[in-house]
C-alpha cells in the first residue's frame, strides 16, 4: 500500500467535511487499521466495532474547538485512537467472561495456537497459586486493583489509606509478588525450564 503525508491543507479540507478527502481518509486509515487489528482480534464483527470507534472519536476530536493542530503527525494520533480502543475491547472481553465460558460458547478455531493456549493457562493457574501464597493483604490488594479493576478511591476505603499510601501498597504487593514468581522459575523442574519457548 502507499503511504499519505498530510499536510495542513488535507486537514482543513476534512474539518470542512469535503466528500472526497473524507472518503479517502476512511479508505486509507480503514486499510490500515484492519491490518493491525487482524491479527489482534478473531472476530470481524469486533475488528469493525473498533474501526468504525476508532473513525468516530477520530471526527469528534477534529471538529472539537481545540482541534488538531499538526497535520503531519495524523498517522500517529489515528493510531493512538485505535490502540485505546483496542485496549477497551480486551478489558471489556475480559470482564464479559473467563477463558473457560468462552470456550463453552464458541466453536473452537482450528487456526489457534493450541501451545499458546496450554502456556496461558498454565501461567494463569501459577499466577494464581503465587497470589494465593502472598500475605493477605498483598493479595487483596493485587486482585482489587488489577483482577477486579476496582475504583482507587474504593480500594483506598477498603484499606483505610489515601491515594499516595495506596500506591505504595501496591508497590510493595507488586514486589512481593515479583520475587516469589522469580523464586518459583528457580524452583521448576528442568524438564520445564523450555515449556515457554516451544
Amino acid at each position: 500500500m502507499q503511504f499519505q503525508a498530510f499536510d495542513a491543507p488535507y486537514l482543513e479540507r476534512l474539518r470542512a467535511g469535503d466528500f472526497r478527502t473524507q472518503e479517502h481518509f476512511v479508505a486509507y486509515f480503514s486499510e490500515l487499521i484492519q491490518l493491525k487489528l487482524r491479527v489482534r482480534l478473531r472476530s470481524p464483527q469486533a475488528i469493525e466495532d473498533v474501526r468504525q470507534e476508532t473513525f468516530a472519536r477520530f471526527f469528534a476530536v477534529l471538529r472539537s474547538p481545540e482541534g488538531i493542530r499538526q497535520p503531519e503527525r495524523l498517522g500517529a494520533f489515528v493510531n493512538s485512537i485505535c490502540n485505546n480502543v483496542l485496549l477497551e475491547q480486551y478489558r471489556a472481553s475480559a470482564r464479559a467472561g473467563s477463558l473457560e465460558d468462552e470456550a463453552a460458547d464458541e466453536i473452537p478455531d482450528a487456526a489457534i495456537d493450541v501451545l499458546g493456549t496450554v502456556a496461558a493457562r498454565q501461567m494463569e493457574q501459577k499466577v494464581r497459586e503465587i497470589l494465593d501464597d502472598l500475605p493477605e493483604r498483598d493479595r487483596r490488594i493485587l486482585r482489587e486493583v488489577f483482577l477486579e479493576e476496582r475504583d482507587k478511591d474504593e480500594v483506598c476505603r477498603n484499606f483505610g489509606v489515601d491515594r499516595d499510601y495506596l500506591r505504595v501498597l501496591v508497590h510493595r504487593a507488586k514486589q512481593s509478588f515479583k520475587s516469589m514468581y522469580l523464586k518459583s522459575l528457580q524452583n521448576r523442574p528442568p524438564g520445564l525450564a523450555s515449556a515457554g519457548r516451544l
